[in-house]
Parts: structure tokens; C-alpha cells; sequence
């Protein structure tokens, strides 16, 4: 009979929360007060709208060309341990006997440990389609750079200058939030390994987590250096 621990689903249930919760949280606490995404989001306009100041603009196709491998290594290793993921739930009684045998584990049948790999498994998926779609927009914005007006033009007004250099921005905005989703999904990924320990490690590291995520976001040292030249007001 296939029996499912109820402290499992409850540890399960606490993950998917805190995870739901702190994007929810961090999405709209960044209207209001200072974060790293909005803090960069304001570098990034700065940088479109002194793309517009040059001629030469290899050096903006080289930081976007960066950027955008940074998106392609790790969406690459993605697909690495996903295929890791499904190796493993076809070896899932040997895995199961070298678990068991470490200290604190829970005992468990086969039913319990294929949700398990299969929750790391969707958590994978998550950080590959984000990462994906980080490297095409800024794909979109290396475009859209390439397309930018040059500074000495003629027949574009500085209206249509400064509408460029925000939808420009807001591009580059775009994928580097979702850059920072996919990002995350690497340590919630970290979080579910607990649970091949025990439920309760499971919660508290995806506790933990979300700690983390959030003195980084809200109170890094990063963040102090980074706003010590800008007022949050400059946002907008």
C-alpha cells in the first residue's frame, strides 16, 4: 500500500509558501523601499541612456554578450542535473539504501523518495525556463542597443531619445529579474536536498532560504554601496 508521511506534506506545503511568499513580498516591497533589483534597475537606465551619448558601443554588446552567458551557463547546468534527477529515479531502490543508511534519515517507501526527486526535479525545470528566457531578452536588448540612435542624428528629437532609452532599460530590467528568479530556484533546489534527511531539516532550510535571500536583497552590504551614489527617488 502506497502511504504518504503527513509531515512530509506538511514540510512540502511550508516550502512552496515561503517560496510563493517572499516572491510575492519582494515583488511588491521593492515599490516602496530600496532592494537590489530596484536599485539595479536604476544603473540600468543610467547605462541605455549614456549608450545614446556614444558612438562606439562595443563595449555595451560585450557586457550584454556577458550577461547573456551568464543566463546559458547556468541554463546548461540545468539541464545537467535534471538529467542527474531522472538518472537517479531510474536507480531509485539502490538510492534509497545509501540514504537510509545516513544518520537522522527518515525511513521511507519508494512512493515518498520519487516525490522528492520530483519536486527537485520541477524546481530544475522552474530555473531552466527562466534562464531561457533571461538570455532571450537580453538578446532583445543587444537589438535593441544595435538599433539605438547615434548621438550625432539628425531627426531625432530628445523625446524619442529618452522613450528609447526607457524601453531599453525596461528590457534589460526584464532580464535580470528573471535572471534573479531562476537564480533563487538554484537554492530552493539547495532546500529540498534536506528533505532526503528529514522533513523538519527540509523546513528549516527552506526557512533559511528565504533568510537569506532576503538580508541579501533588503540588507547587503552590496546594496549599501550600491545606493551610496543614488536616492531611491531616482527610480522613478
Amino acid at each position: 500500500m502506497l502511504t504518504v508521511n503527513l509531515l512530509d506534506v506538511v514540510a512540502l506545503v511550508w516550502f512552496i509558501l515561503v517560496w510563493a511568499g517572499y516572491g510575492y513580498y519582494t515583488e511588491h516591497k521593492s515599490n516602496s523601499i530600496p532592494t537590489l533589483s530596484s536599485t539595479l534597475d536604476i544603473y540600468r537606465g543610467d547605462w541605455m541612456r549614456r549608450v545614446l551619448m556614444r558612438e562606439n558601443r562595443i563595449a555595451d554588446a560585450s557586457v550584454l554578450g556577458n550577461l547573456e552567458r551568464n543566463g546559458a551557463f547556468f541554463a546548461s547546468s540545468s539541464l545537467l542535473i535534471m538529467a542527474g534527477i531522472l538518472t537517479a529515479l531510474g536507480y531509485a531502490d539502490e538510492a534509497m539504501v545509501v540514504f537510509q543508511g545516513l544518520p537522522w534519515t527518515t525511513s521511507e517507501g519508494r512512493l515518498m523518495w520519487e516525490l522528492k526527486l520530483a519536486t527537485l526535479l520541477v524546481v530544475f525545470i522552474y530555473s531552466f525556463f527562466k534562464f531561457t528566457w533571461s538570455m532571450r531578452q537580453y538578446n532583445f536588448c543587444s537589438v535593441l542597443v544595435g538599433s539605438a540612435p547615434l548621438n550625432s542624428e539628425k531627426g531625432v528629437s530628445p523625446a524619442e531619445r529618452r522613450a528609447f532609452a526607457s524601453s531599453a532599460a525596461e528590457v534589460a530590467n526584464l532580464a535580470g529579474d528573471t535572471f534573479n528568479l531562476g537564480l533563487r530556484s538554484y537554492y530552493y533546489g539547495l532546500a529540498v536536498l534536506a528533505w532526503f534527511i528529514h522533513p523538519i531539516a527540509f523546513m528549516v532550510a527552506s526557512t533559511a532560504v528565504v533568510a537569506i535571500l532576503y538580508q541579501r536583497e533588503f540588507h547587503s552590504k552590496a546594496l549599501s554601496v550600491l545606493r551610496s551614489g543614488k536616492t531611491f527617488e531616482d527610480v522613478n
